[in-house]
This record gives C-alpha cells, structure tokens and sequence, in this order.
C-alpha cells in the first residue's frame, strides 16, 4: 500500500466510524457475548440467569422456594418467596434500585456491597440481559406489606416502579417475554429446563423449586434434603453400586463451603463433576485437581496399611482408583476465579489445598471406620490396574503389528489426499454397501471402512478386552489417533468421521454401538466436532422422468403432493438399506459434500449422555425398558 492510499484511508477511519453502545443497546447489538448463542440454548439461558438470582437469596438465607411457570405463549415467570428487590431510589443514578437492576450492566449486589457473599450467574449482569433480549420483561416486588411492578419493553422503562397494590410476605416476580428480533426459535424445552432445575436443587439442599408447564398442565418439582448425596444416587441409579450409602462430606472454613459425595460402581468409567457456586464447571479446575490428588494418596496410603498392596508394588494411579467412580464436587467462595469468560474451569488455586485437604482426612476415616466399604475400592482399583497394564500391551502390540505391516487395515479403501483437514472416512457395515460406497465414493478426500456385523458393546468391557475385537482395532489404526488415554487428535488420518449404516433397526444398534464405542474411549473426537451420521434417504419417488429422494415420511408426503398424488404411475421405493442403492445413487444421496445431509454428534450434557449410554447399553433391563416405552409415546410413525 503507497503513502498516499494510507493516507486515503485513514481519512475514511475517523471519530465517525466509532460507535458507543449506551446502555442495553450494547447487549442487543451482540447477545452473544453475553449468552453465548441466539439459538435454543441461548434461549434457556435466560431462564437460567433469572433463577440463579432468587438462588443467590436462597444461598444468604432467604427464599425456599422458587416456582418457574412456561406460559402457553412460551414467555416465562420466575418467583421467588426471598427479601424483594431493593425499590428505594438509587443516589448516584436518581432511579429506583429495581430500575438499576433491570437496566444497568453490573448493577447488583455482587459487587462487594455486602448484598451476597456467594452468588453465581453472570457477575451481575443476568437480570439486565434478561431484560434487554426480552420483548416484554415485567417485575413485581413484595416487600414491606406493598407490591411493586415495573414494565419494560426490549429493555427500555416502558413506566416507572409503582406500587399497584399490597402483599403478605416478601418476594420477587419476573415475568419476560424473549425477542423474536434476537431468538432463532423461541419454544422452551420442558426436559432443558426440568434437568437444570433438579441439578441446582440437588445443589442447595433444602431449597424446593417447582416448575409448572402451562402448555399441557405438567408440573414437577425438586427438593432434596440430601443435597449432592442424592445427586451422586439419582446419577447411579440406573448402574449396580459397590457400596450402598454414598460417602458424604461437608465442610465450611474460612468463607470457602465444600461439598463433596461419592460412589462406585460396577462400570469401567469415572464420572465426576464439578460445581462452583451451583456453575458447572465442566473443564474441572482446582476442585477437581484437590479431589483427584487427596483420592489417590488416600486409597494408596490405606492399601498399605491394610497389607493390600504390597509395600514392594507400584502405587495404584489416579485413573485406577477413579474407575467406576462417580462423584459431585461443589464449593462455594466469595470471589471465584474462572478462566475464559464461560466460566467452564475454576482458577482459585486456594482451593486446590483446601480440597485436598477436607476430602483426604473425610475419606481416610470413613474407609478406616469402614473397612469392607476400603476393602471394595481397593479390590476394583487393583483389578483396574491390571486390566491397565493388559491394555497397555495390547496398545503395543497394536503399533507394533501396524508397524510391521507398514500397512493400514485390510479391507479400507483409503483416499488419496493426505490433508486431514480434507479427509474424511464412512463406517459403512456389511460389504454389499461397503462395496457402493467404494465404487461411489470420490477417492481423492473420501476413504471407505468396511465393517462386519455388530462391533462389541465397549459398555460392558474394559480396554483390555475392546482392543481384542479386530473391528475396533481397524478402526483405531485407520483414524490415527489412538484410543484412550493415549487418544490425540492431533494425529488424526480424517477430519470427518462418518457413520452411514442401514434406515432400520438393525442398522439403528449398529450406529448407537459406534457411538458407544466414541463416547467412552475417543470422546474428544465428539468434543471436537469430528463424528457424523450420514443420513441415507428412505424413499425414492419416482414418475416418468421425475425422480426425487426423500427422507422422512413427511418429506414423502410433500413430493406426492407437488406431483399429484399416488397413482399407478408414481413408483414408491423403501430402501430398507443402503446396499439396495446402486454407487451412483449412494454418491448423490448420502456421500456428495454438494447434496448430502450430514448430522454431527455433539454432547451437550455429560450427565445425560452418560446416563443414555447406562441405560441403552449397560446390564440392567428394566431402566432400559422404561426408557423405551416411555420414548416411544413420542414416535408417530415408527417404520420397520
């Protein structure tokens, strides 16, 4: 660029071109900064940031009881039986504290006045957002013996905080509206809400909250007096526990509370979560890293002690000790540290030693007051430990066999790119349509991996056992990246990971045992957007010249109707399965990047994920079973 087109330029950049957002303006013009997406979640989210407000009055003392009602017009009510919200005027703005708190970014009482000393949200500015991303938002105050109301339009006083009658007892409403300027979908989810709920009820013990649906009169509502203790029940309920009572712990020291419960059982995974101020911390953090290193010194120092490991053994590691592990960590501080702006990992490394500390002393003595409930972890850590090490030489073996050969599996018609950025692989099952797929198939970025029948169920064994199965180990020579522990993305052949099986049942298990197969030993692949189902077309409509694929019977229903209706000269084809697609037809419908309709997995809840994968997959029949009939209520029109 010469002197004088920068010059030119700069001359275009000038105090016009900056614009300051006053107010909520700021938040309207970029929500998701503040709610992170403008779709379904984002949607939530907002209900979220308002109850979090009556937890925090719950969490000084307050409120027991929070009711969330979905209006049949999808706008919402949040109400709280805690203090009210503050109605005198604000000094410093000349404008009634209600009207600050709805209207101001960071106006609260998390800001070090002595309004909350633990508080979660969003640092203060939920209400506000709340209102600013909400076509109408009214509030209603009860408090001392008044009621207050305040109506807002897309976050601008549409009146000023008035008292329109009188109350018993003290509270506050929130009644709002979502934008459908800001929202891509606007109807809430009862389940998204249901599980939020339950999970910050089991939280805060003692607290009850009820949601009510008024779009088909359900109601549910959560209270539990064992806090996290049921919460580590409700998430084994569905596995075989080891030890029938959770073991429990609670301490509060220095302004910094700490809860903690656990349980094991029969399964080969852990599963550990982790709260800050009722936040999900999903990245863990300092909590989780205290909890992890008092666990593994614990169990060891005990083994020893009891004479159940020897004292010339290899110390049990961390991952032994927490298989079949499943445990709830929650604390609460005044000043929580989280990095990144989404709060995922805590940072406050206080809380590492404080941890270490309450759960190290907790579970010494009650293993020693316990000691078939020691003896129990103990036995299923040492089994851990060699199975680890099985599988350790099973790995070896694997790399070793791949490196001998100089080759990749057999029956894989790789692609000839080798950019994984580019690259992608079908899973396809049996070798009629394997056999499509390859002939199909663009060979430059897409490769084909034939599979045979159903892959183990990765449920029910350890990784010993899994990396004995030759389907599983082609398939983790293939993509590349190792399996387990050893998992790295980084060194993956295939950026794109695609399941294309059969539109029935049988081919239904097959994906669900893939998934299976991802979720608990390659889930960073999932975490990472890699994993895809490809979605064959069940029908092909086809009338003289006119030939067209659909994919639901809905979709059927369409294009019967755009040519007429069903007649003798309509031809209906049901593909039962992808081998009744010859390459050309397998290439347009389901394989081509220009025509093809791709589903990516992705895991939104961990706890439900695990829970679905328990139930579909894992030993008991009766969760399973009700499972079924439960969801198949849901299904219309069910085509096998």
């Amino acid at each position: 660029m010469t002197d004088i087109e920068k010059i030119e330029n700069s001359e275009l950049y000038d105090e016009s071109k900056i614009q300051v957002l006053e107010g909520l303006e700021a938040v309207r013009k970029r929500p998701g900064m503040y709610i992170g997406t403008t779709s379904s979640r984002g949607l939530h989210h907002l209900v979220y940031e308002i109850v979090d407000n009556s937890i925090d009055e719950a969490l000084a003392g307050f409120c027991d009881h929070i009711e969330v009602y979905i209006h049949k017009d999808n706008s919402i009510t949040v109400e709280d039986n805690g203090r009210g919200m503050p109605v005198g005027i604000n000094k410093k703005l000349n404008k009634s504290s209600v009207e600050v708190i709805m209207t101001v970014l960071h106006a609260g009482g998390k800001f070090g006045g002595g309004g909350y000393k633990v508080s979660g949200g969003l640092h203060g500015v939920g209400a506000s957002v709340v209102n600013a991303l909400s076509e109408v938002c009214i509030v209603y105050v009860k408090r001392d013996g008044k009621l207050y109301k305040q109506e807002f339009r897309r976050g601008i006083p549409f009146d000023t905080l008035s008292v329109v009658g009188e109350s018993t007892g003290t509270g506050t409403r929130t009644y709002f509206k979502p934008d459908d300027e800001i929202f891509e979908e606007l109807e809430f989810d009862f389940e998204i809400l249901s599980d939020r709920l339950r999970e910050l009820a089991f939280l805060n013990k003692g607290i009850r909250i009820t949601l009510y649906d008024e779009r088909d009169e359900k109601t549910e509502s959560y209270f539990y007096e064992g806090g996290i203790k049921s919460f580590v029940e409700y998430l084994n309920r569905n596995k075989e526990v080891l030890h029938k009572d959770p073991i429990y712990m609670e301490e509060e020291k220095d302004g910094y509370s700490v809860e903690v419960s656990l349980q094991y059982n029969d399964s080969y995974n852990e599963n550990i979560f982790t709260y800050a101020n009722n936040i999900d911390t999903t990245e863990g953090g300092t909590h989780l890293e205290g909890f992890k290193r008092a666990m593994t010194r614990v169990i060891n120092d005990y083994g020893k002690k009891f004479g159940h490991i020897k004292e010339n053994d290899k110390n049990l590691s961390g991952e032994d000790i927490r298989e079949g592990l499943t445990a709830v960590i929650s604390v609460k501080l005044e000043n929580p540290q989280f990095e990144g702006q989404t709060k995922t990992k805590l940072g406050n490394s206080e809380v590492r030693s404080i941890v270490d500390n309450v759960v190290g002393r907790c579970v010494q003595t009650i293993l020693e007051e316990n000691p078939q409930i020691g003896k129990t972890v103990i036995d299923k850590a040492l089994m851990a430990a060699r199975a680890r090490e099985a599988a350790r030489k099973a790995r070896e073996l694997t790399r070793k066999s791949v490196l001998e050969r100089g080759s990749l599996p057999g029956k894989l018609a790789d692609c000839a790119s080798k950019d994984p950025l580019e690259c992608e692989i079908y899973i396809v099952e049996g070798d009629s349509a394997g056999g499509s797929a390859k002939q199909g198939r663009n060979r430059q970025f897409q490769a084909i991996l034939p599979i045979r029948g159903k892959i183990m169920n990765v449920e029910k064994q350890r990784l010993d056992k899994i990396l004995g199965s030759e389907t599983i180990r082609s398939m983790v020579t293939a993509f590349g990246g190792g399996i387990g522990k050893d998992f790295d993305k980084e060194k993956l052949r295939y950026s794109r990971i695609i399941i294309m099986t059969d539109a029935d049942v049988d081919g239904a298990h097959i994906r669900t045992l893939l998934l299976t197969f991802f979720y608990r030993y390659m889930k960073d692949l999932i975490d990472h957007g890699h994993v895809y189902i490809a979605q064959p077309p069940l029908y092909q409509v086809t009338k003289g010249k006119f030939v067209e694929y659909t994919y639901s019977d809905k979709e059927l229903e369409t294009v019967l109707e755009k040519i007429g209706g069903k007649d003798n000269s309509v031809n209906i084809q049901r593909y039962k399965g992808l081998g009744e697609m010859n390459a050309e037809q397998l290439w347009d419908t389901t394989m081509d990047p220009e025509h093809r309709i791709l589903l990516r997995a992705t895991v939104e809840d961990a706890k439900a994920a695990d829970e679905i994968f328990t139930i579909l997959m894992g030993d008991k029949v009766e969760p399973r079973r009700e499972f079924i009939e439960r969801n198949s209520k849901k299904v219309v029109n069910l085509d096998i």
